[in-house]
């Protein structure tokens, strides 16, 4: 559950605040620290805050970690005249480098008011500004929040009117009410002019723009975040802006890829539709990825798809996590079916599109019954489809997800400090139930998935050598797999003399991801 603090314990804010330190000042620092993974482009969340500050008068200085390397000189330097400081953190390696730079502004600029936002802070927000180096939280939505921190500090006035924060007078945390949601489509549009897109195009060879048309999902899956930060709510653009943007973006900026932030794109599966219309019809052309659930894709007729081939789609995103009836249910995820993780399949194979299934295990209740059942239906699937990937992770006990009382029970142990969430990034086995010879048995279980995996799917760029080992080990690997036969692992200790298996992807672009922590 969401850490807040017991009503006995939050006062109503003060008149006065003592977080007023620059006022006449008119520039803000947006940070991005280093994360795992390639960047998808300049970071959207710091784009978005830009647009909002920009149209309000602020000068706005944005430094990701990932193009400059000297960020903690960086930001230090560009905070001398700055009003305050924003810091974005993910949940997980990220706040390693958010806090070192909340260090680094401590020592220089002491006054100098650090704001923490984005997902983990969101999750954690009384945990997060407890911490001496983080002057306030903002909670969820953050463009107005931000904008509103912002002038407060520069007009030398009260933080105490300003909802959706969690902030410190005194010593004494204080937790401000919430803030109404508005409208994504009544903001300042992101400050794309902001964005170095020359810096980002070496670090994963392609001009790509990180772009959201909505906030939200309507599901209720009880290990995600989204529905703790966003309550189900889908909060959208029109088609129309989308396309114009997008349009004129890609001209402007020369892109070649976009990939969409949304959590659930086809969720309204008409505007879905009229956004990939559109952008057929401008003539422009660029290709572009998003995550859904299976169901709206099969509400989508095969015309319709092909319409999302036509306008540029190149992968789509499923978190199908599970095929066992059971654990779905667990997962609260009733929308789930299998029939319909096959018709998606089938549909995009037709279309020409490439699919990416996300898959979790170690959910608690998992038997290993499930796992093998969700094993052998994944493996008949890229069998019929060659144009279906996998991502398969451990459960990663999220800050703020809905079974938290349950994990507790069974013997999770939560983080209590800031610091402590740095070592649980995705699919870091955390889970008591899950050790020993069960673990090492799921891991060569999901060796031999992948693998399997990899033999159905030929690839353009393929040696002989691998396209031998490939032939070779179809039929046994498929056995395997099917039978849930894993001794004497041959095969995998041949198939590492052609590399390493691809078990992590990016969910929005499919792309591998490294499988280890590390900073961009």
């Amino acid at each position: 559950m969401l850490n807040v603090l017991p009503a006995s314990a939050i006062r109503p804010a003060p008149v006065h605040s003592s977080l007023c330190p620059s006022p006449g000042r008119d520039k803000v620092v947006l940070f991005y620290p280093p994360y795992d993974g390639p960047p998808l482009g300049a970071p959207l969340c710091l784009l978005a805050l830009a647009g909002v500050l920009r149209d309000a008068g602020f000068r706005i200085s944005i430094i990701d970690a990932c193009i400059h390397k000297d960020y903690l000189q960086r930001i230090v330097a560009e905070s001398a005249d700055a009003v305050c400081v924003g810091i974005s953190v993910l949940t997980g390696p990220m706040i390693r480098g958010a806090i070192a730079a909340a260090k680094a502004l401590k020592v220089s600029r002491p006054e100098l008011p650090v704001i923490f936002g984005g997902w983990h802070p969101s999750l954690e927000p009384a945990q997060t500004v407890r911490e001496p180096y983080v002057d306030v939280v903002v909670r969820g939505q953050g463009e107005l929040t931000m904008l509103e921190l912002a002038q407060a500090f520069s007009q030398g006035s009260s933080v105490g009117p300003i909802a959706g924060i969690h902030w410190k007078q005194d010593g004494e945390i204080i937790e401000n009410p919430e803030r109404t949601v508005a409208p994504i489509g009544s903001f300042a549009p992101p400050a794309y002019d902001l964005a170095d897109f020359d810096a980002y195009e070496p670090l994963n060879g392609h001009r790509k723009l990180a772009y959201a048309t909505s906030v939200g999902c309507p599901y209720a899956c009880n290990y995600c975040t989204d529905m703790v930060v966003y309550r189900r709510r889908f909060n959208a653009y029109d088609a129309d802006r989308v396309v114009g943007e997008l349009v004129d973006l890609v001209r402007k900026y020369r892109i070649d890829e976009v990939a969409l932030l949304d959590s659930n794109f086809p969720v309204d599966v008409k505007r879905a539709l009229a956004i990939a219309r559109g952008i057929v019809n401008s003539g422009v052309r660029f290709q572009w990825t998003f995550q859904a659930s299976t169901d709206f894709l099969c509400r989508m007729t095969q015309d319709e798809v092909q319409l999302l081939a036509d306008s540029g789609v190149k992968v789509m995103g499923f978190g199908t996590e599970s095929t066992s009836a059971r654990v779905l249910k667990l997962m609260n995820k009733r929308h789930q079916r299998v029939d319909e993780m096959y018709e998606t399949a089938r549909k995009a194979h037709v279309s020409g599109i490439k699919i990416n299934f996300n898959l979790i295990f170690g959910y608690p209740g998992e038997t290993e019954e499930d796992r093998v059942l969700t094993f052998q239906t994944m493996s008949d699937i890229v069998e019929r489809y060659n144009n279906v990937q996998f991502s398969p992770n451990l459960f990663t006990p999220y800050p703020g997800i809905p079974i938290w009382p349950q994990l507790r029970e069974l013997g999770v142990r939560e983080p209590q400090t800031l610091e402590e969430w740095i070592k649980l990034p995705l699919s870091v086995n955390a889970l008591p139930w899950l050790q020993g010879e069960e673990l090492e048995r799921l891991k060569r279980m999901t060796d031999y998935f992948l693998l399997n995996g990899q033999v159905h799917r030929r690839h353009e760029k393929e040696t002989l050598k691998t396209a031998a080992l490939r032939r070779l080990f179809k039929q046994t690997v498929s056995w395997r797999v099917r039978s849930s036969h894993y001794g004497f692992p041959w095969e995998l200790w041949a198939s590492r003399l052609s590399g390493p298996l691809a078990s992590r992807r990016s969910l929005v672009t499919g792309q591998d991801l490294p499988d280890q922590a590390a900073a961009c």
